[in-house]
């Protein structure tokens, strides 16, 4: 389901299943998203117009973090290293991996200088062509950036992607609260959806993994799991006598985290974003500044997305935006509804362009993107998430939108 054509079979099969992981803080490149993540928000605090490219590897005993950052201010980083891996709960030596012995290398460089000159001046404004100070950030690079939104969920998300983040917010939140003190922190969840012409019908499938205590039984751990973790969120009505159920299928689970699995920075772009549900533009999100289209303007595509479906323009919507680097305005748009659409595609692509600025400094300005807010979203998805206050997910323009489409 990677195309159009997929989608809009989706659309119009009668049954179709389709799957949707997440994975919990303590997963190894969700740690690495995390770190880099706190690397800069620890550095927008002092220093908001930084240019951070910040990425970080875990394995046993070891982080490794490197990239390109140019700012005015110092951070500490191997202390906040050791911090982010301190309260996901890597805290003892027992667990794989501890926040307090194991080492951290450093090495950073300042971003290249050639990069540098297109982002500090949009080709717009190097050319003359406008003085305006929203031509005076360049894209950081070159990319497609993928928005999506649907309206099978509150968030506006695909159901199969908010019920695998839910699963894994919730066994992050049963090992931490103490109900199930012998969960670890490394662990992930997967759901499978069972969808009759694009519309959710039954939850079939559910698939949970979690790091565990070595002397605690497969047994108990699929009776709490199933009790504390999965009835507690997926909504009955979803569930049926066939729904089956995997709890640590192979049977235990005890090696976890960076002692069983090497970790990195932008490894889980999909578990980021949709699901798999919408395409990918490629790019990965965690420790870059909003400078970086991969993340400022996938934001942005979200935010146009969400706003669009939430206006009832259409009730599954994709855009695509593409960048060159050095140049502000996107190179184009391009937008699918899947045949949901209530106004017609064009009409729908004029009201974007006209109420949604995607140059990267109006990206930045509109979104409030120089502000450190990144690390908590490094894990469980950066959308959908109403739980936070993150511009990305507000739907302030789909009254205006709504209004002028005449609906």
């Amino acid at each position: 389901m990677s195309n159009s054509k997929s989608n809009i079979t989706f659309m119009t099969s009668p049954q179709l299943f389709f799957t949707s992981e997440s994975v919990t803080e303590g997963h190894p490149d969700k740690i690495c998203d995390q770190i880099s993540d706190a690397v800069l928000d620890e550095i927008l605090k002092d220093d908001p117009m930084a240019r951070v490219a910040c990425e970080t590897a875990v394995t046993t005993g070891l982080i490794v973090v490197m990239g390109e950052i140019t700012t005015t201010t110092y951070v500490d980083i191997g202390t906040i290293a050791r911090d982010v891996v301190r309260d996901i709960g890597y805290t003892r030596g027992k667990f794989g991996f501890d926040a307090d012995t194991c080492g951290v290398i450093v090495s950073i460089k300042e971003q290249s200088g050639d990069i540098a000159q297109g982002v500090d001046s949009a080709l717009e404004q190097r050319s003359g062509l406008t003085e305006s100070e929203l031509n005076a950030v360049g894209a950081g690079d070159q990319g497609m950036m993928i928005g999506f939104a649907c309206d099978e969920t509150p968030e506006l998300m695909p159901l199969s992607t908010m019920m695998a983040h839910k699963l894994c917010r919730r066994l992050s939140e049963v090992r931490r609260d103490g109900t199930l003190p012998y969960l670890r922190p490394d662990g992930k969840s997967q759901v499978t959806v069972e969808y009759a012409y694009g519309k959710p019908k039954r939850i079939d499938t559910v698939l949970i993994s979690s790091q565990h205590a070595p002397d605690i039984s497969s047994e108990q751990i699929r009776e709490d799991i199933l009790k504390h973790v999965v009835h507690e969120i997926i909504p009955a009505e979803l569930l049926d006598e066939n729904t089956k159920y995997y709890v640590n299928p192979t049977g235990r689970f005890v090696v976890g985290g960076p002692l069983g699995d090497a970790g990195l920075t932008g490894r889980k772009i999909i578990v980021d974003t949709y699901g798999g549900v919408a395409r990918h533009g490629g790019g990965a999100f965690s420790g870059k500044d909003a400078t970086k289209v991969d993340r400022s303007a996938a934001y942005m595509a979200r935010y146009i997305a969400k706003n669009v479906v939430a206006a009832g323009l259409a009730s599954r919507f994709e855009i695509q935006l593409s960048y060159a680097i050095g140049v502000a305005s996107p190179l184009s748009v391009a937008i699918e509804t899947f045949g949901t659409g209530t106004i017609p595609d064009e009409k729908i692509i004029e009201l974007v362009n006209k109420h949604f600025d995607m140059r990267p400094a109006a990206i930045i300005r509109d979104l409030d993107l120089r502000k450190p807010q990144f690390r908590q979203v490094a894990a469980f998805g950066h959308f959908g998430r109403d739980d936070l206050d993150v511009a990305w997910e507000k739907t302030d323009k789909a009254g205006i939108l709504r209004q002028e489409a005449g609906l």
